[in-house]
């Protein structure tokens, strides 16, 4: 299972240590967004295989809990090491489930592989805090535990980094684990199991459970499960907000999200155009940090040009094809859906000045679509307000950049946003007043590290701990506080 093979992968889950054959009979294909063939089959499991991962699980935490840290973290460190030895087999992983261009797998690989020095950490970021003298001959001390069995459901555009954003710091910090990757790439889940096992992890400290919607409703419900960390849509988020906190579970929920850029009069015109078409046409479009909408301060004219220009010049193609940036969405239901948002664009009023309908004839297989961009987008319309997971951009006009920030104050989502401008009072203002939890100047993709919270606002995350950074050591640890009188 270390590559993809000619032949197709029947994958199973991995409880307690061992591949295990699902309960139920159901399976469905996993494709090469590509190409449409068939590289795996991914079994659909039902509640009783979520019951055999959470006693594994909460079989395995009665020891893994009292395992000394640092212990913990040199099987991360051993893992650190096995990753970055399979980079580029894992990268090649990633373009033939997921369908994006290899270097941003290669990046990705990276992203996850960062995550894991993170929590490598452990030792450190496991300290708690004391104060002598709180009171007369009273000292007062904090301690961090684990919660116990937690879950992670993850998304199809980062089956990499995601999974690395849960598994390894939850682990790190004393708890045992069940991942629920996406049903649409999950053989790379399946591999990350494989080289964390190779790192010495015991049995049934991680355990992964392929399927659907009786997975996460399983993990969901399940009084054993003590947090959930969720990456996904925006009404699923919602929803597993809502059910997991309803069950008195700690949840994190990362949805969606309609980033803008704002580009100033005084940009970099040509620099301006090259993120910004990096960013919403990088990975197809399908992010969560993607540019979707962006708001064109002043006339503008010239820069509308530059954009077009540089859309035109994009290839579209094969991942694995070298100056591919444009690759495929994920499935040919999520096509189906974009060309339906470019119809309604036009049907709005919208001016479509990049059709990504044409010019993709002679790429007869896979889920492919060129760049779309929408000009003189109003506020109203649907392209502007709603999530569309997929490389259509639409331009909005602004005299100002107070009318600029008023866009991102009205939408309902508020992951990120960007300023494209060399005026540092510009830049003030809109850090200020932006209503968005990562902003970014000069900088397509403002994406955090792991060792910061990726931290969204408003309807693009539900919870109160991000991921990441001292937040996630925060979401996945219990805080136990002793005071102690030494006068007797």
């Amino acid at each position: 299972m270390s590559m993809i093979k000619e032949e197709t992968v029947v994958l199973k889950n991995y409880i307690n240590g061992e591949w295990v054959e699902p309960s139920g009979a159901n399976s469905i294909d996993v494709r090469n967004p590509a190409t449409g063939e068939v590289i795996a089959k991914v079994p659909i499991s039902d509640a009783e295989d979520v019951e055999k991962a959470v006693a594994a699980a909460k079989e395995a935490f009665k020891e893994w809990r009292h395992v000394p840290v640092p212990k913990r973290a040199r099987i991360l460190y051993k893992f650190h090491y096995l990753l970055t030895e399979h980079h580029e087999e894992l990268a090649q992983l990633v373009v033939a489930e997921n369908g994006k261009a290899y270097k941003e797998a290669y990046g990705e690989v990276q992203r996850g592989i960062e995550c894991v020095e993170f929590a490598a950490g452990a030792p450190t970021l496991m300290m708690g805090e004391s104060l002598s003298n709180i009171a007369e001959e009273i000292d007062s001390e904090m301690f961090r535990y684990p919660h116990g069995v937690v879950g992670g459901i993850a998304p199809f555009n980062f089956p990499m980094m995601v999974p690395l954003w849960m598994f390894p710091l939850a682990i790190a910090c004393g708890n045992t684990f069940i991942l629920k990757p996406s049903e649409r790439t999950p053989v790379l889940a399946n591999r990350l199991v494989e080289l964390f096992t190779e790192a010495g992890a015991p049995r049934g400290v991680l355990n992964v459970v392929h399927g659907a919607h009786d997975v996460v409703n399983g993990l969901l419900d399940h009084e054993d499960v003590k947090a959930i960390s969720f990456v996904g849509s925006q009404p699923v988020a919602k929803y597993v907000y809502s059910r997991a906190a309803a069950n008195g579970k700690r949840v994190q929920a990362l949805s969606g999200a309609k980033n803008h850029h704002i580009v100033m009069p005084d940009a970099d015109l040509k620099k301006a155009a090259g993120n910004i078409i990096s960013s919403a046409f990088g990975s197809a479009g399908q992010r969560c940090m993607a540019c979707s909408a962006v708001v064109v301060v002043g006339e503008g004219e010239e820069f509308v040009k530059e954009l077009k220009k540089q859309a035109d010049e994009l290839t579209v193609g094969n991942g694995m094809d070298d100056e591919v940036l444009l690759t495929p969405v994920i499935r040919d239901s999520q096509k189906e859906k974009l060309l339906k948002y470019i119809e309604n664009g036009i049907e709005e009023g919208a001016k479509l000045i990049r059709d990504g309908r044409e010019g993709t004839d002679k790429l007869k297989e896979g889920y492919f679509m060129g760049p779309t961009i929408f000009d003189h987008v109003k506020p109203e319309m649907t392209i502007a307000k709603e999530e569309m997971f997929g490389p259509i951009l639409s331009l909005l006009r602004a005299e100002s950049l107070d009318e600029g920030l008023e866009f991102i104050r009205k939408s309902r989502y508020g992951n990120g946003a960007t300023i494209y401008t060399k005026d540092a009072k510009a830049v003030r203002q809109f850090r200020e007043e932006a209503d968005a939890g990562m902003l970014g100047v000069n900088v397509g993709v403002p994406a955090t590290m792991a060792f910061f919270p990726f931290s969204g606002w408003k309807d693009s995350f539900y919870g109160d701990l991000h991921v990441n950074g001292k937040d996630g050591v925060n979401f996945y640890t219990r805080k136990k506080m002793i005071t102690s009188r030494f006068d007797y």
